[in-house]
């Protein structure tokens, strides 16, 4: 049975830092891109970081390049999402998805759309606000 367990959300000031994590089972998580997104009230949701099942290829989100990293932990069978230097405008539920399509716009890896996706995490709230 596959599952993502999304956990490392809550509350965070400006400037601030939060690690999410993604917790997989049921497949091998080295096969897999997996997508960090975030949907904000009233908003869509949007893809925020992705790592790529081959190659280790990485994309971001312009808003979020150079303050969020992703990286996947194949030992642990996790996907982390290093967040820093927060602002309210990250604020979201952030949700983790997994994939055996590596995507490409343009011969760039990115994010696929969310149809692309197998398997959804339930979501982690992160709030960020002084």
């Amino acid at each position: 049975q596959v599952q993502l367990v999304e956990s490392g959300g809550g509350l965070a000031q400006p400037g601030e830092s939060l690690r999410l994590s993604c917790v997989t089972s049921g497949f091998t998580l080295d096969h897999y891109h997996i997508g960090w997104f975030r949907q904000a009230p009233g908003k869509e949701r949007e893809g925020v970081a992705c790592v790529s099942g081959v190659g280790r290829k990485t994309y971001y989100l312009d808003s979020v390049k150079g303050r969020f990293t992703i990286s996947k932990d194949n030992t642990e069978n996790t996907v982390y999402l290093q967040m820093t230097a927060l602002k309210p405008e990250d604020t979201a539920i952030y949700f983790c998805a997994a994939t055996q399509s590596d995507y490409y716009s343009s011969g760039t890896f990115t994010c696929a759309p969310e149809h692309i996706y197998d398997f959804w995490g339930q979501g982690t709230q992160v709030t960020v606000s002084s």
